[in-house]
């Protein structure tokens, strides 16, 4: 009986402990509670979101303060063209976030065509040629190469130096002469001036700096008062602003010299014209393109 008795207590000892010690998997009910656990979404998919639309891409995105006419000149497009692009039946209605195209190829990436697979309409002229023959022997001096630039040190008159055999831009096939006589009251400093400001007096005469259409006249840019904008040859654009009086029509031809304005101070401190030399959607530096004064 005693040992009966001692074996029945060391099975209960050894039951307990074995209850103590137990690694079993983890209850159903916790299980369930972590399946419920909302699944991150894979980096990739939730990157792939739309770019917002810039004029970098051909489309502009109408911000505060913004006018059509202001946003075809940034753009280096006639004004009329954008309205049509976008189908604007009123030009003075633009919403701000209203995504406009202002380049004549851009569209949408959703609506560009993807690839289509089909048969050929014609069979195109097929020339052999033997995988032996050599490659045409490069022209005799096309390998040459421009001469090292020397490199001086930093001084006053090295600066100077360089400064006066800087060459003037050639303005691309382009003749500009200068719009008006006067002082440079204040030169190119882009972004906050995209043009020069000249000096005169009220009712001096505004030439055309080259030949070129009259694409723009009008008071639509906020600053510029009274307005004249030329489209040139190889996507030169002057602008001319400020005037009096605007001796010219929308569309017309204009010749290089031809008086195109009468100088005033429209939206300005005194009488002066604001010129700019722009070249596509870029404003450029007048004074590299204007002879010397």
């Amino acid at each position: 009986m005693m040992r009966a008795r001692l074996a029945a207590m060391m099975a209960l000892a050894l039951g307990a402990a074995a209850c103590s010690t137990y690694r079993g998997p983890a209850p159903v009910e916790e299980r369930a509670r972590a399946s419920k656990a909302p699944a991150t979404k894979p980096a990739a998919a939730q990157a792939a979101k739309p770019a917002a639309a810039s004029a970098t891409d051909g489309f502009y995105t109408v911000k505060q303060g913004d006018t059509l006419y202001s946003i075809a000149l940034d753009n280096g497009a006639d004004y009329r063209e954008v309205a049509q692009w976008n189908a604007l039946d009123d030009p003075t209605k633009l919403r701000i976030g209203q995504v406009l195209r202002v380049k004549p190829e851009s569209r949408p990436a959703d609506a560009r065509p993807g690839v289509v697979v089909g048969t050929a309409r014609g069979a195109g002229r097929v020339e052999s040629r033997s995988i032996d023959s050599a490659a045409p022997a490069p022209a005799e001096g096309a390998a040459k190469t421009e001469p090292k630039a020397l490199r001086l040190p930093y001084s006053k008159e090295n600066a100077a130096m360089a400064a006066r055999e800087e060459p003037k831009a050639e303005g691309e096939g382009v003749d500009f002469i200068w719009p008006v006589k006067g002082k440079v009251l204040a030169g190119f400093a882009e972004p906050r001036s995209k043009g020069i400001d000249i000096d005169g007096k009220l009712g001096d005469p505004v030439l055309a700096a080259a030949a070129g259409r009259v694409t723009y006249i009008g008071t639509g840019i906020p600053g510029m008062g009274k307005l004249v904008v030329i489209k040139h040859d190889n996507g030169f654009i002057t602008v001319y602003a400020h005037n009096r009086d605007i001796l010219v029509k929308e569309q017309q031809s204009v010749t290089r010299g031809q008086k195109i304005a009468e100088l005033g101070n429209t939206d300005a401190d005194r009488p002066k014209l604001h010129f700019q030399i722009r070249k596509g959607s870029a404003a450029v530096d007048p004074m590299r393109y204007l002879p010397a004064s």
